[in-house]
């Protein structure tokens, strides 16, 4: 595993593609995790605070997903038990309008199947977000119809909209989403972390 890991963090095959865009800044992989994590977090990329930090979710998107999963920091960041692997290792940048490019697909098409190999004890795979989905399920509906349909793929797979304040207008119009899938998400982490500590 930190074999891998350690590639991964030299990786820059995307220096080219970000030093064309609107930040040109240079490829900073962000990945945690340890062989024995029971749960994946699959997100898109990492914002520009992540790509500062270093740290993945520490900006507010983090705040709403640790919410959403009922956890505390110093639980969620627990290498041990969750590993977080997205997309795109990097910060993509930004577009001419300032929002975040979509992640690179050549990250996943050169790491992801190998690093995810390491992991053997997964029991939940949180897929947030659109190209996690289409990767992970290998289909080319909408977050919200996958969302919805959100049984057809649990218990390995939880699929749930991208925490970011962009979702707000989501989060408001499917507010089922909160009700019906939150709940269920919690009691699921709750319960593989209770077995991990027993």
């Amino acid at each position: 595993m930190s074999d891998i890991f350690e590639q991964v963090k030299l990786c820059k095959i995307c220096s080219d593609i970000f030093s064309k865009t609107k930040t040109q800044h240079c490829p900073r992989p962000v990945i945690r995790g340890k062989s024995t994590a029971k749960i994946l977090i699959a997100g898109q990329a990492p914002g520009a605070r992540v790509h500062e930090s270093g740290v993945p979710f520490s900006d507010p998107s983090g705040d709403v997903l640790r919410n959403w999963m009922g956890l505390s920091k110093n639980d969620f960041y627990d290498e041990r038990n969750i590993a977080i692997i997205p997309m795109a290792f990097c910060f993509p940048g930004y577009d001419e309008k300032g929002s975040d490019l979509p992640p690179p697909k050549i990250c996943a098409t050169t790491w992801r199947s190998s690093i995810l190999e390491n992991f053997q004890n997964l029991e939940l795979k949180l897929l947030v977000g659109s190209f996690a989905q289409k990767w992970h399920l290998d289909t080319n509906l909408t977050v919200t119809n996958v969302v919805k349909d959100w049984r057809l793929y649990a218990p390995e797979f939880l699929p749930l909209p991208h925490p970011s304040w962009r979702n707000r207008a989501w989060l408001k119009k499917n507010f089922w989403f909160e009700k019906e899938l939150v709940p269920v998400l919690r009691n699921k982490v709750r319960g593989i972390l209770k077995n991990e500590t027993a």
